[in-house]
């Protein structure tokens, strides 16, 4: 059992590695070249073309369920109206370009089109709930986060000339192998090992007579609600889940509740924002994620899509590539480790 627990991790990681490393690499030069001052400008209205603007700019942005918190605060002092801010905070953790990368990889292209188009769908709907009742921007500043990566900002020049593109490129390398990898080490691996361990020991049988349908859906929101992990790492355990049997549209809610939704970024929410946006963004997370679950199910049933086949098995053979990076990928991981190894001794 443990050698076959083994195997199926290796397996996870050498079918998601080229897709991590690309995904990662996407989402440094976004950070880089996509200036905070534009997402500003775009975010000051109450209206429905607002709401649409932030979904689609949260989206493929590399921001974790609670590091878009600051992030969305700062934009929200800076003139976004709430609805915009609501919505931004929907859609930004639920994917990214990191997340759907990876999706595609574990679990195949519906549902890696499928998971951007429920995030965005969700964070519309929340952010239409919120409606145009808006409140002046609070003047303090942003509370802090728990992300090194989301939250670090890089000193202003004062020089006046601008990074070269070799700097820039540089500070995108590190901003994606450095400060957000660290952010994510752990909740990778734990994704890895628990979809690895659910493949190895969960028998297939449970799993597919409890995996679909209502009950199902509501397990994977009580699944997610509380729990921290970002959209990229909650990918291998969903590939877990819907490769021994849980239906497609119980592993979306699970994609879409696990990195939206956790006590921490609730709490800020409520305090920041007021009851009536959180009440907002749940139902924005839940009721759209459900609803695009049992459509998903419904059309691939009808279509006779086996999607729990195509997790984990879209390309089978090994290539160079997959194992470079699988190499390159593990060397990343090991000096992270060692990074916080080395601040966890330092700090004490």
């Amino acid at each position: 059992a443990v050698m076959n627990f083994l195997s199926h991790f290796l397996a996870l990681l050498i079918e998601s590695a080229p897709w991590l490393l690309f995904g990662f690499a996407l989402a440094g030069l976004i950070k880089v070249f996509v200036p905070q001052d534009v997402l500003t400008r775009h975010l000051g209205g109450a209206g429905f073309g607002t709401t649409v603007k932030a979904a689609l700019i949260g989206a493929p942005l590399p921001l974790c369920s609670c590091g878009v918190v600051p992030t969305a605060l700062g934009l929200r002092r800076s003139g976004a109206s709430k609805n915009a801010t609501v919505s931004f905070l929907v859609a930004t953790p639920e994917t990214g370009v990191d997340s759907v990368s990876v999706s595609y990889a574990l679990l195949g292209p519906v549902m890696a089109i499928v998971r951007p188009v429920t995030a965005i769908c969700s964070a519309i709907v929340a952010g239409v709930l919120v409606g145009r009742s808006e409140s002046p921007a609070p003047a303090s500043e942003p509370g802090t986060c728990c992300s090194k990566a989301e939250c670090k900002e890089e000193p202003a020049a004062e020089t006046g000339e601008k990074p070269s593109l070799r700097n820039k490129l540089w500070t995108a390398a590190r901003f994606s192998f450095g400060d957000m990898l660290d952010d994510i080490v752990l909740w990778l691996l734990v994704g890895l090992l628990v979809a690895a361990a659910v493949l190895t020991w969960v028998p297939e049988t449970l799993l597919a007579e409890w995996g679909s349908g209502p009950l199902a859906y509501v397990l994977m929101m009580l699944v997610g609600l509380p729990m921290y992990i970002c959209a990229t790492a909650s990918t291998p355990i969903a590939a877990g889940l819907m490769a021994a049997g849980v239906s497609p549209g119980a592993v979306l809610v699970f994609m879409m509740a696990g990195p939206a939704t956790n006590l921490g970024t609730l709490g800020i929410i409520l305090r920041e924002l007021g009851r009536w946006p959180l009440i907002a963004y749940l139902l924005g997370v839940l009721v759209t994620s459900a609803l695009f679950g049992i459509a998903l199910d419904y059309v691939s049933d009808a279509r006779g899509w086996d999607l729990q086949a195509a997790a984990l098995h879209q390309h089978e053979s090994l290539s160079w590539i997959s194992i470079v990076s699988t190499a390159l990928l593990a060397v990343l991981v090991i000096a992270s480790l060692g990074r916080e190894l080395r601040a966890r001794i330092g700090s004490h």
